[in-house]
């Protein structure tokens, strides 16, 4: 597949079929997400492939009523997500149906192999995860490629604590993500939206537009 037509149709897919997929198929896709960039070449990602139907309910029971804490912020207006409403019912399908997911990856990383610059500034620290989800976005871009789709979620990360229980991971090795993978039971998106790169850079200075008129 042509990358740029993989990039603007990866998107998140919510709906799968029941079919498995095959080992070489995960194991190309990690084969070339490991060249993601990151610092000093550290190499910090570890992932964790869960296809047993026992850890996958254990991970859906975390994850269902968080996510229905967060649908119901949605209703009540006090979370704004600007979805659309069949966005929206399209991820309580997926948080409903995850345990049934072919595999959930879990994308973890060693703590020693990250440094974040930004841990003492007055805002929430994420310099951190520039070593980690280039890598994941490779990965999910390798397994559109082989006709696979990829939902990646962090709300599992609050509750890193009883994954990693769940999971045996050691200490030192932090959660990131997690992705469920699958072949997509609704084909994939011919088209993304996305704001127009008039909307989205500056010039110089923030606010200030690089490229002029109307995008699409």
């Amino acid at each position: 597949m042509e990358l740029t037509e993989a990039m603007r149709t990866v998107g998140t897919c919510r709906y799968f079929t029941a079919d498995p997929v095959p080992d070489e198929v995960l194991r190309r896709a990690f084969d070339v997400a490991r060249f993601g960039p990151q610092g000093g070449n550290r190499q910090p990602v570890r992932w964790i492939v869960v296809r047993d139907a026992a850890r996958k309910q254990a991970l859906t029971d975390l994850y269902l009523p968080m996510w229905k804490a967060y649908l119901g912020a949605i209703g009540d207006g006090t979370v704004n997500v600007g979805a659309l409403p069949t966005t929206v019912q399209d991820a309580d399908h997926f948080a409903e149906h995850l345990a049934e997911v072919p595999a959930i990856v879990v994308v973890c990383a060693e703590i020693d192999g990250l440094h974040p610059t930004d841990t003492e500034l007055d805002r929430v620290s994420v310099v951190g995860g520039a070593s980690i989800y280039p890598t994941v976005q490779n990965f999910c871009l390798a397994l559109r490629d082989q006709g696979v789709g990829s939902a990646v979620t962090t709300l599992l990360c609050h509750h890193e604590a009883q994954v990693r229980e769940l999971l045996e991971i050691p200490d030192g090795v932090l959660t990131a993500a997690h992705v469920a993978i699958g072949y997509p039971a609704k084909g994939f998106p011919r088209k993304l939206t996305r704001s127009a790169v008039e909307d989205i850079v500056s010039s110089e200075t923030y606010g200030a537009p690089y490229f002029e008129g109307a995008g699409v």
